[in-house]
């Protein structure tokens, strides 16, 4: 990273915590990609360009300061430091020693094929087969929308404490959207594949074969009856993602919700929450996930932290502010959006861990309930851990088997009521990748569940 010499970052430190303070870092980040966005059988958007900042931060007791810029010249970087540390009531004079060392990431990521070297005639072909091969497989299918994004993101960070850690973060990702309809039947399908990967990527999820699949659930679901509703037992497949534990516990683990009390699992660390066939992690460490990186926002280490440990809530997800105001160490999940935004407590790769019963085995045990192959959107609230999420491909079980696909079920129900009444955990374990937005940021993130069988929970859909 050559954007801000150390010694410039150092410096920066220093003005910032003149006034007083507890802590400050300052945020570099250079950010640059591609965009290709195809509709109505054509390339409707090609997009590029770079973006470079830098954002600084002081933490002063319960209370932050943050400035950012995007002039790197010093004289600049200097008055954005300067601004941040004039929010800090004491007035004492603050000459810290702050001595810059390089940290070592305890895991990195290999990148076999960066997008940037793929010319984009291959890019450009490889979305318009796909879109060929999905708008060819049935006159019902009357729209494809395919989105093509690769993304790199170098960044530096410098702390107060000493630390200086650099991260080189290269994401590609592909969505594909298909509209099917027969009659005044309308059924959409939808998936995004993705990582903290080269352009590898379509090596393991070949692109045309993720639009075939997409567009055979969209047809699927047009020939599918209304689902039945009312208390049913429910298998949610590995396939259908983590989607609803990112959501039904995942936002209430964030340390920031906990401290404000908008969290249901708020005071609750030692206590059984989840069945205890449960164990939540969040692990920015794995091997090119969408969550994944060598150091987090705020230049603490990747790491695996276990949240729930077979049922028992063992801590929260903390940034450093957070951290602070506990006595505690972050948990390495201080993220930001960009240079523009301060850090939060954020999610990275948040799953159940896997148990010790086959997918088949799990669906044989269920006389008639539903099955969720794929998960749609849904809502949470996190002070009551109340949630409502759609099915986008679900089928009922009937004498232990999968029978007929049913469109138009939602899931119902409770977070911590939903963890415990889980009685049944697969051997698989599936991912879903998403964009998380949270006090108006983004930040990818994978989300994963093995296939689990809940005793009962109440399934919106058809009265029969």
């Amino acid at each position: 990273m050559s954007l801000i010499p150390p010694d410039i970052l150092t410096t920066m430190l220093k003005r910032a915590l003149s006034k007083g303070g507890d802590y400050a870092d300052v945020f570099v980040e250079r950010r640059g990609g591609l965009s290709i966005y195809l509709e109505n059988d054509r390339i409707e958007k090609i997009s590029s360009g770079v973006d470079s900042g830098v954002g600084v931060r002081v933490i002063h007791g319960d209370r932050t300061a943050y400035a950012y810029t995007n002039d790197l010249s010093p004289a600049s970087l200097f008055e954005v430091s300067e601004s941040v540390s004039k929010a800090v009531s004491d007035k004492t004079s603050n000459d810290r020693v702050i001595n810059l060392m390089k940290a070592r990431p305890s895991v990195t990521f290999q990148i076999k094929e960066r997008p940037s070297d793929v010319e984009i005639t291959r890019k450009i072909e490889l979305i318009n087969q796909t879109n060929r091969a999905v708008r060819g497989l049935s006159h019902r299918i009357r729209q494809s929308m395919i989105n093509y994004r690769e993304t790199y993101q170098d960044v530096c960070i410098g702390t107060s404490d000493g630390t200086l850690a650099e991260d080189n973060r290269v994401y590609t990702l592909a969505i594909v959207h298909v509209v099917a309809s027969e009659g005044d039947v309308i059924q959409t399908g939808y998936e995004p594949v993705g990582g903290l990967v080269g352009f590898e990527l379509f090596d393991e999820h070949p692109l045309q074969e993720v639009g075939l699949r997409v567009a055979r659930r969209a047809l699927m679901m047009l020939r599918a009856h209304r689902a039945p509703g009312g208390r049913m037992p429910v298998v949610i497949s590995s396939e259908a993602g983590g989607t609803m534990i990112h959501e039904a516990i995942g936002h209430g683990l964030e340390a920031d919700l906990v401290q404000q009390g908008l969290s249901v699992y708020a005071g609750r660390v030692g206590e059984r929450i989840a069945s205890p066939l449960i164990t939540i992690i969040d692990d920015s460490t794995l091997l090119n996930k969408r969550g994944s990186f060598g150091f987090d926002d705020e230049g603490s280490d990747s790491q695996r932290t276990i949240l729930v440990e077979k049922g028992i809530l063992r801590g929260y997800m903390y940034d450093r502010f957070t951290a602070m105001k506990e006595g505690l160490r972050s948990t390495g999940n201080g993220r930001r959006e960009s240079y523009r935004h301060k850090p939060i407590p954020r999610m990275t790769n948040t799953f159940i861990a896997p148990g010790d019963h086959s997918p088949s085995e799990i669906i044989r045990t269920v006389d008639k309930g539903l099955f969720v192959k794929k998960m749609g959107g849904g809502q949470v609230n996190t002070v009551t851990g109340e949630f409502v999420f759609e099915v986008s491909e679900g089928y009922l079980i009937e004498n232990g088997e999968v029978g007929e696909a049913v469109r138009g079920a939602t899931l119902i129900g409770n977070g911590p009521e939903v963890l415990r009444s889980i009685d049944m955990v697969g051997d698989d374990l599936g991912f879903s990748i998403g964009t998380c937005g949270k006090d108006g940021q983004g930040v990818p993130v994978s989300d994963a569940m093995p296939t689990v069988r809940l005793s009962e929970m109440v399934v919106g859909g058809e009265v029969r």
